[in-house]
């Protein structure tokens, strides 16, 4: 008599149950902090191996977040930051107009995309080139400008964007060319990234709105910028976007929202869509713990978002590259390049100097009027790399001598030292020719 009675109410408790299984689970799931539950519905970036990250307070310096913030990675077109820098530093130095014209060479118009398609022999502003640059990510533009800034050399200009990297204080950083194309030798990390990025907005808040820029068009064809936080996140205002096969998706981006501005650097990512959401993830949390510090909490990004701290070791990039920023291209293998000292410690990034640091030399009185000339350029900029490279190698062998840079005869501007006896110079000569470096005494009234 029962047992009927009891499969019934047994049955209606089994209906009932998978009724509110849905709504009871959702209530459970409700209760999971929303860091902890977005984390938990999709795989986190920071888990994925070439992931490298740097959260910086741009005011203060202040590293907020860090994750493999000194290991090695592939820039790839965020290598273009430098670029403008370089283009920045020469218009502001009145050597370079925006308004000066540049020829397409045959190298840069053969470069693969992202490109803005010029042929050789076309002529385009540099304004518009810039542009195309920052908003395009253009690479037959960066080659074509890093020639026009070069005197045709693409190479001088990347030693050129090492050397103001290492003023800066881009310690793990070197360049080999002028857009981010694929070369095993070309490498960075978030945390020198974060440096450039920094100073561009203060050496050149005047240019600094260019990547800024939506879109950019140039004879007719209207472009977007590849960097699609400008669209869907409030304050954000820069600054560039890169993709190699290698590296994975890169993104250096910056904000402001209540006063405060933050540097987000990203490298590594999966794919855009988990590039641009980590980001802003990484710049909402910044803000969110700037506001709680000013209300007296002492927290770090890294808190806010659930995160155990970042592993000691080094991860060091693989020596595989693919470039542009679209899938499919190939890798140009360069030289293997050796080990780098790399910082495992995680001090501020600091501003970097108001001006490239060049220690300015105290007045020596010169023992002699002989000199030991190391070169002759046509373009300054190769005089200066070539007095900066000199001093580096051969700063014993030339200590007592003034580096000097002479006025432009003849076409060529002469990189001398001088201050020297004839036997200093002589000697000079011997030392450096001993290293397969060109130098030429030179006597007094030559």
């Amino acid at each position: 008599m029962f047992k009927p009675a009891r499969r019934v109410a047994i049955a209606a408790f089994a209906a009932a149950a998978t009724l509110l299984a849905p709504m009871l689970a959702g209530v459970a799931q409700a209760q999971i902090p929303y860091s902890q539950l977005k984390t938990a519905s999709r795989p986190n970036p920071a888990d994925q191996p070439k992931y490298a990250a740097v959260v910086v307070d741009a005011n203060t310096g202040e590293v907020l977040y860090a994750r493999r913030a000194d290991s090695q990675r592939y820039p790839a077109s965020i290598t273009k930051v430098m670029t403008l820098y370089l283009a920045f530093e020469a218009i502001s130095e009145g050597r370079m107009k925006p308004t000066d014209l540049i020829t397409v060479s045959a190298k840069a118009a053969a470069q693969p995309p992202t490109k803005l398609g010029m042929t050789a022999g076309d002529v385009i502003t540099v304004d518009d080139a810039m542009k195309a640059i920052a908003v395009k990510s253009a690479n037959d533009m960066a080659v074509a400008l890093a020639e026009h800034m070069s005197n045709g050399s693409e190479a001088k200009f990347a030693a050129l964007m090492t050397l103001r990297a290492q003023e800066l204080g881009m310690l793990n950083t070197r360049f080999v060319n002028a857009s981010g194309l694929p070369d095993s030798r070309q490498i960075s990390t978030a945390r020198d990234i974060a440096i450039l990025s920094r100073a561009v907005m203060r050496d050149f808040p005047q240019y600094y709105s260019l990547f800024n820029l939506r879109t950019f068009t140039y004879r007719g064809v209207s472009m977007n910028n590849h960097n699609r936080l400008l669209f869907r996140m409030e304050g954000v205002d820069g600054l560039k976007t890169g993709y190699t096969n290698a590296s994975g998706y890169n993104l250096a981006a910056s904000g402001v929202q209540d006063g405060r501005r933050l540097i987000v650097v990203m490298l590594g990512g999966t794919s855009n869509a988990a590039r641009d959401n980590h980001v802003q993830e990484l710049l909402m949390t910044g803000f969110d713990v700037i506001r709680r510090r000013e209300r007296g909490e002492q927290i770090l990004v890294a808190q806010s978002l659930f995160e155990p701290p970042p592993p000691p070791e080094v991860q060091y990039a693989s020596v595989e590259q693919g470039d542009v920023d679209m899938p499919g291209a190939t890798f140009a293998s360069g030289p293997p390049v050796g080990a780098m000292t790399v910082s495992r410690s995680m001090p501020p990034v600091a501003n970097p100097p108001t001006k490239p640091a060049r220690k300015a030399a105290s007045p020596k009185k010169p023992k002699g009027q002989w000199a030991a000339q190391v070169g002759a350029f046509k373009s300054k900029d190769q005089a200066r790399t070539q007095l900066t490279t000199i001093r580096k190698r051969f700063g014993k062998v030339l200590d007592d001598a003034e580096g000097v840079i002479g006025s432009k005869v003849g076409g060529y501007f002469r990189v001398q030292f001088t201050g020297l006896t004839a036997d200093d110079a002589r000697a000079a000569c011997k030392a450096l020719s001993a290293k397969r470096q060109t130098c030429m005494v030179i006597a007094p009234g030559r």
